[in-house]
């Protein structure tokens, strides 16, 4: 499978979500498109990090964005975004015994905000479902400002919550998890 099939694929079970289309123009037009160094946008890998009943997710409060927010990161040029969530999970978590599921669960193309010399960028994330099998005691990183466990139903209304993970959230319950 390519990253091109695996958006086919996505558009193909989530019809009714726009702006997929930029997610295959952005990756077919952009030689460095996993490459920070690229600075119009690039490529993250995130995880929807569910716990092994599935009822609950594991959020960040991001140090740098000061919102909560799923696990990811830049891909640093590992055009394997899978692998990529798996991995930023595990970092920011200090989780082990974690499990990816290999398609994209959500796209979300979102605006990052100039920061110190770093110019306003747009990142391309895809985000995937990676679950907790073994202890759920996480240790919070440099990158957070704090970890939970958010009960999943809960967010699914939360109109206080990012947009994005009340749409993960209402993907995560429809699919009978």
């Amino acid at each position: 499978m390519t990253l091109q099939t695996d958006f086919d694929d996505y558009a193909n079970r989530w019809p009714d979500e726009i702006g997929v289309a930029c997610f295959a123009s952005f990756l077919a037009q952009t030689p460095h498109a996993f490459e920070r160094e690229h600075l119009a946008g690039h490529f993250t890998g995130s995880a929807w990090l569910v716990s092994a009943d599935g009822a609950r997710v594991l959020l960040t409060h991001h140090r740098k964005l000061n919102r909560w927010l799923q696990l990811g990161g830049h891909a640093d040029g590992d055009s394997d975004l899978a692998q990529v969530a798996l991995r930023e999970a595990e970092e920011e978590s200090g989780l082990t015994d974690l499990q990816v599921e290999r398609e994209p669960f959500d796209l979300d193309r979102h605006w990052i905000p100039a920061r110190g010399n770093e110019p306003g960028h747009w990142h391309y994330d895809v985000r995937y479902v990676v679950r907790a099998t073994g202890s759920e005691a996480f240790a919070i990183s440099e990158e957070s400002l704090a970890l939970a466990w958010k009960p999943i139903s809960d967010m699914a209304g939360d109109s206080l919550a990012e947009e994005s993970l009340r749409r993960m959230a209402n993907k995560w319950l429809s699919r009978g998890a």
